[in-house]
């Protein structure tokens, strides 16, 4: 017999045979944010806090009111328990968010504004929260944020805050200026935004003429979609 030469035509190593050791794909980095945050802007007395409530419930996850998320960025103590249940990866994905709003000038150097920022990050830095109010849609990433603004009409508006406060007509309609144009000088002034401006926000519900019901209905059903179709990779900070 002829023995076969070295050259083109010899058997090399088998390309698709497992090599020696060789483990397997290393893993990938966990995504950051892990899931979808849901972030509701709203009128004053368009029951954007209950809608935000009933949603949490439904989707069996935690929900930070204006004045929870406010009281958490002031206390220390507070502020940290949040910060230091981050992993290593975690915590730098928010300091790196954090840096990228501000070289964009999209965010306030204020020290209250940035540890606001620090708090919205960290919760939204796994997802599968919903967070109600200052600013929290235009300090995550939209790609991994479901931008919710929930308006209604005025007369609906002071109806609910006068029923809800025990107000006069004449008050609860101050109380809806009032608190429209605070809220509204909140986000010019700290994230030089405009909550009128419509196309910045994934939808736009009218709870008068929908009803708490289907609009909780229709951010669920958004939201199931848009966390589908969050990538399974290391989520982008922008």
């Amino acid at each position: 017999m002829t023995e076969a030469c070295a050259g083109e035509d010899a058997p090399g190593p088998d390309p698709e045979a497992p090599r020696h050791g060789f483990r397997g794909e290393p893993p990938r980095p966990a995504t950051i944010p892990a899931g979808l945050t849901i972030a509701l802007s709203r009128e004053a007395g368009a029951r954007g806090g209950s809608l935000g409530r009933r949603v949490a419930r439904r989707l069996g996850c935690e929900v930070y009111g204006q004045e929870l998320l406010e009281f958490i960025a002031r206390d220390g103590a507070s502020r940290s328990e949040i910060l230091q249940r981050l992993d290593a990866n975690s915590a730098t994905w928010v300091e790196d968010r954090l840096q990228q709003l501000l070289r964009g000038q999209e965010l306030s150097q204020n020290p209250a504004i940035l540890n606001l920022a620090r708090v919205i990050l960290a919760l939204g830095a796994s997802g599968h929260v919903v967070l109600i109010g200052r600013g929290a849609g235009y300090v995550l990433p939209r790609e991994t944020t479901l931008h919710v603004r929930v308006v209604a009409p005025i007369a609906d508006r002071v109806a609910y805050l006068a029923q809800w406060l025990r107000l006069s007509d004449n008050e609860a309609a101050e109380q809806v200026r009032l608190r429209d144009s605070r809220r509204q000088e909140f986000l010019s002034t700290h994230f030089h935004q405009r909550s009128s401006e419509a196309h910045q926000f994934d939808m736009v519900l009218n709870s008068t003429s929908l009803g708490e019901e289907l609009c909780a209905n229709l951010i669920l059903q958004a939201a199931k979609v848009k966390q589908e179709a969050l990538p399974t990779t290391a989520a982008s900070n922008g």
